[in-house]
């Protein structure tokens, strides 16, 4: 389309954006009313939320508006996953300039009503307002389908602590782009658009799993958060983490170890649990760890030792790897 987001009027954005959507079972009442109304069978409704916002979580340089509709639903559906919840919904708050191109709202809408698909969810609804900059807000909800939710405050000492998906691809993607470059394509892809394995979390909980999380912030930041809700040590096997050699050759081009994007690279959204010890795992889940009796050492430490090296996100703080 051309035009901007100003000539097209608020009611003319919403019809072409709300056009582009596809629906599932789930959706009783989709966008165009006062409310969504979204089937819960289970009667318990999993909900989460995020903002992204143009210049801190996004470059229009570096990600098209297709790539940060992706990017925005996979972070939190992911978290819904993370709870052994199966996404249904996604909501969208989203903040224009007026002189923005039509087409950035509507390839956003895109990438949101894809990843919907993937994870088997779809976008229900939201609102769209102007202001100076771009801000995308969205929350999503999932149903738990009769399990009880998987929280940080389960593991136990003497269980696993298994991931499934990516770590550290998007840390390196980030550190090529910062760079200047696009390529190795995969890793800058993995940045812009992050590939979450929804399905593990409800199967997770299926197996029993103790505790989960999604590797949003950095994994040893992230199993720092199940560690402290859960009052034990978590110790972290640095060799049993696979780095694929490319990610050694884009270490060794910016001079830095790989380990480093893998333990505090965050924005993979990996899904990461600790199992009871008898648990036979599918061949996806990967053992890297496992869970202790909290000492006087860190809740987290990798090869029985402090990570001593920075990382890790952490908004107010600002520190990213």
């Amino acid at each position: 389309m051309k035009g901007t987001v100003g000539e097209l009027g608020e009611f003319g954005l919403i019809r072409e954006l709300t056009s582009r959507l596809t629906t599932t079972p789930a959706v009783r009442v989709g966008p165009g009313d006062d409310a969504a109304v979204v089937a819960a069978p289970d009667r318990r409704v999993v909900a989460s939320t995020d903002i992204l916002l143009e210049g801190r979580h996004f470059r229009r340089d570096w990600s098209t508006a297709y790539d940060v509709g992706r990017k925005a639903a996979a972070q939190n559906l992911a978290d819904i996953a993370a709870m052994g919840a199966v996404p249904t919904a996604l909501l969208l708050g989203l903040v224009v300039p007026a002189e923005l191109p039509v087409t950035w709202p509507t390839e956003l809408m895109d990438g949101l009503r894809d990843e919907c698909q993937v994870a088997g969810a779809s976008v229900v609804g939201g609102d769209v307002v102007r202001g100076d900059t771009i801000m995308v807000s969205i929350t999503a909800l999932g149903d738990l389908r009769n399990h009880e939710p998987v929280t940080r405050a389960g593991a136990q000492p003497g269980d696993l602590v298994a991931v499934t998906g990516w770590l550290g691809w998007s840390a390196a993607g980030y550190a090529v782009l910062s760079r200047g470059f696009r390529s190795p394509r995969a890793f800058v892809e993995a940045h812009r658009r992050p590939e979450p394995p929804y399905h593990a979390g409800p199967a997770a909980a299926g197996l029993g799993a103790t505790a989960m999380c999604d590797v949003s912030d950095g994994l040893i930041a992230d199993l720092g958060h199940i560690a402290e809700a859960s009052k034990v040590r978590i110790d972290v096997r640095s060799g049993a983490i696979d780095i694929p050699s490319q990610m050694n050759d884009i270490g060794q081009a910016v001079g830095v170890d790989p380990l480093q994007w893998v333990l505090t690279g965050g924005e993979d959204h990996a899904i990461v649990a600790t199992f009871p010890p008898d648990v036979k795992l599918p061949a996806r889940w990967k053992v890297i760890g496992e869970v202790l009796n909290p000492s006087a050492l860190p809740q987290v430490t990798v090869d029985g030792a402090p990570w001593t090296s920075k990382g890790g996100w952490e908004h107010f703080g600002d520190i990213e790897s």
